[in-house]
């Protein structure tokens, strides 16, 4: 016994041999494998056991039973066939039958009953994005057709169900939690922010909310250059295991012109709310926005213009962000509003008092949402985007006067006071979430490296 194992020992290690001589490239590739993966992880490699061809052959007969033993040809027909599924985006210009349609659903009673249907129609049809997900039989009949949609910040969904019974078709809604995850993703600045969170499909809301963190140190308009990187961890909302829509940022991080800039979402245990933090534990709230609207296009900067209306060069004392008639404005800092009515070319105006002599404007507003003499906080809606006054078309006029002189905002917000830096008692707490979001911002910039290659 012996001799044959060291015979068969001998042989295998020749057989090793000669795989590695004729494939060493191969070989090489999955050393190199096993050391990156430090001997873990799925991978395939080339087999150096003996070849099966050489192995012996035993054949084994079995009996099988037919499924089918026993059962006539008509009581074969009247078995269950099988089910279809499919989900599809619903259109604002969806009916009942074109919908079904897109879904592969061929059913007039289906049809019929989903036109009258109150359920259906308050809260499938019209609703556009509405995702609805329908099974069918193999004959494609409409057995159940499904849509999830969370209506507020509650953290719960609601699911619309309709399904086939013996008596018909019934529909009902069902309210159930949302389960929350988190994603990586990360992306390279070709031409603009929103041009690389679309290519790396990172949706509108996350590059919304990175843009905030950072604007109190990148310009988004002016000072973004092709090649800066960014990395982010956020939220996803899920309902039966579906996205239903994202949630907060976790971390993020911007490469920008060579300097990076991080961020972190903690909230304190004595504190009401979280906020943001830099990686150690300073705080990235300021004293004043960098945006009195959510990151937006900006039509004019701080500089000389030609006047639409007057026809003349003269100086743009603010800024211009255009944006639909109705979107929210918000007062950039904690103050006083000085002012809230009509006042020439401004139109609808409203005037806020700060500390240090400084003021801002809010111009053009299609309606005004707080009154003289009211208290404002920093973020607080107080109007909305307009077109009244000397304006050719729907935009926000912005200014910061300090001592009664107009400054650059962005300048302002940057310079402006940052808040109390997490507690030394909560200190722990920040360290230990802060290495977990290095790590994940590191597996999120390696996802976006391996992408491009």
């Amino acid at each position: 016994m012996n001799n044959g194992l060291t015979t068969a020992s001998l042989a295998l290690r020749d057989r090793i041999t000669q795989g590695i001589q004729n494939h060493p490239k191969r070989i090489t590739a999955l050393l190199a494998a096993l050391l990156l993966t430090g001997g873990g992880g799925a991978f395939a490699v080339a087999s150096l056991a003996p070849d099966p061809a050489d192995l012996p052959v035993r054949q084994v007969v079995l009996p099988v039973t037919s499924l089918a033993s026993g059962l006539s040809l008509a009581e074969m027909a009247d078995q269950p066939g099988f089910s279809l599924f499919r989900t599809e985006q619903v259109r604002s210009s969806d009916t009942v039958e074109s919908l079904l349609q897109r879904m592969g659903v061929a059913d007039p009673a289906a049809a019929a009953f989903l036109r009258r249907d109150s359920h259906v129609q308050k809260n499938l049809m019209g609703r556009t994005g509405r995702l609805a997900s329908a099974e069918t039989s193999d004959d494609h009949r409409l057995l159940r057709l499904t849509a999830r949609w969370a209506p507020d910040e509650s953290g719960e969904f609601k699911r619309l169900v309709v399904e086939k019974t013996e008596a018909g078709f019934a529909s009902r809604i069902e309210t159930a939690p949302l389960t929350t995850s988190s994603r990586l993703a990360g992306g390279v600045i070709q031409s603009s922010l929103f041009a690389a969170t679309d290519a790396a499909r990172i949706p509108d809301a996350v590059a919304v909310q990175v843009a905030e963190l950072f604007s109190g140190d990148i310009d988004f308009r002016r000072s973004l250059r092709k090649g800066d990187r960014f990395s982010v961890v956020y939220e996803t909302l899920e309902a039966d295991g579906e996205p239903l829509r994202t949630g907060r940022v976790l971390s993020a991080e911007f490469q920008n012109n060579g300097k990076s800039h991080q961020a972190v979402w903690f909230q304190e245990p004595s504190a009401s709310r979280g906020a943001y933090y830099t990686l150690d534990g300073q705080s990235l709230r300021r004293a004043y926005l960098a945006s009195p609207v959510e990151f937006s296009r900006v039509s004019s900067g701080f500089a000389m213009r030609f006047h639409p209306i007057h026809k003349t060069w003269r100086a743009h004392l603010g800024t211009d962000f255009a944006a639909p008639t109705g979107t929210a404005v918000r007062t950039v800092g904690d103050g006083v509003v000085d002012f809230a009515g009509v006042q020439n070319g401004f139109g609808n105006v409203v005037f806020i008092k700060h500390r240090n002599q400084h003021v801002t404007v809010y111009a053009h507003l299609s309606k005004i949402l707080v009154k003289k003499g009211q208290s404002v906080e920093q973020g607080q809606n107080i109007g909305a985007v307009g077109s009244t006054g000397w304006a050719t078309g729907p935009h926000l006029h912005f200014e910061f006067r300090v001592n009664g002189a107009h400054q650059d905002p962005m300048i302002i917000a940057r310079q402006s006071e940052a808040a109390a830096p997490v507690s030394a008692a909560a200190r722990p707490a920040f360290d230990r979430l802060a290495s977990v979001m290095r790590t994940e911002l590191a597996s999120a910039e390696l996802i976006q490296q391996a992408s491009a290659e």
